[in-house]
């Protein structure tokens, strides 16, 4: 098994960091959230070498997805995730840009596939679990690599913060119970990506971050 990788392009206003994660021998991999931008993101694999076999989303917010059909047909995959619990956020796309006063225009989102809690996805020989985190969004899914003890959470936790939950389908306390039931079980160890701003572990959150110390919904 080659080494897992990530690289990061931040894209848009909303400084959305899209992942591209690929082994390090073979150059296969995924991209996660491509929240806009296609062509940058398309010149980062480009650089970093990566042969994309699909597009992974965690959740369908337009920050996240606002490339994702764009991307699909440039590199001819699958478009995979998140729960089909966030179908309509992808489908009313137009809404969720009129709500940050964006003028551009999108295509509704058409994931070739849903995912549910439990099941895998893969590239390679790097096998990531589904866990299924709501309370950011509906149908929010997290990738979990017990291997690399590497975690993508999307918008279910930051380094210091919690993801927003003002959002159509948000909800405060069903987002503590998601990270406190579904993320920090899986070890103090285990690093992760976030949607936005720098990553960390999930023991440093555990012990320090201002949302996880008090009882659920606090």
């Amino acid at each position: 098994m080659g080494t897992l990788r990530a690289g990061i392009v931040t894209v848009t206003p909303f400084q959305e960091n899209c992942a591209i994660l690929f082994d390090e021998e073979d150059k296969c991999g995924v991209v996660v959230d491509p929240g806009g931008e296609a062509d940058r993101i398309l010149e980062a694999i480009d650089k970093a070498g990566a042969r994309i076999e699909a597009i992974w989303l965690t959740h369908g917010h337009i920050d996240h997805v606002g490339a994702a059909m764009e991307l699909k047909g440039a590199l001819g995959v699958d478009l995979v995730g998140p729960h089909e619990a966030d179908r309509m956020l992808l489908q009313n796309l137009e809404a969720q840009a009129r709500m940050f006063q964006l003028a551009a225009p999108l295509r509704a989102v058409t994931p070739d596939r849903f995912l549910v809690e439990g099941e895998t996805v893969s590239f390679g020989d790097h096998v990531f679990q589904v866990l299924h985190c709501p309370g950011h969004a509906p149908g929010h899914v997290v990738f979990y690599n017990d291997n690399a003890k590497f975690a993508h959470v999307g918008d279910v936790l930051f380094n210091g913060s919690v993801g927003r939950t003002d959002l159509p389908g948000g909800d405060h306390a069903t987002l503590i119970r998601s990270i406190k039931d579904k993320l920090l079980p899986l070890g103090d160890d285990v690093g992760f990506l976030c949607g936005h701003g720098p990553g960390g572990r999930f023991g440093d959150e555990r012990r320090n971050n201002p949302f996880l110390t008090g009882p659920v919904g606090e």
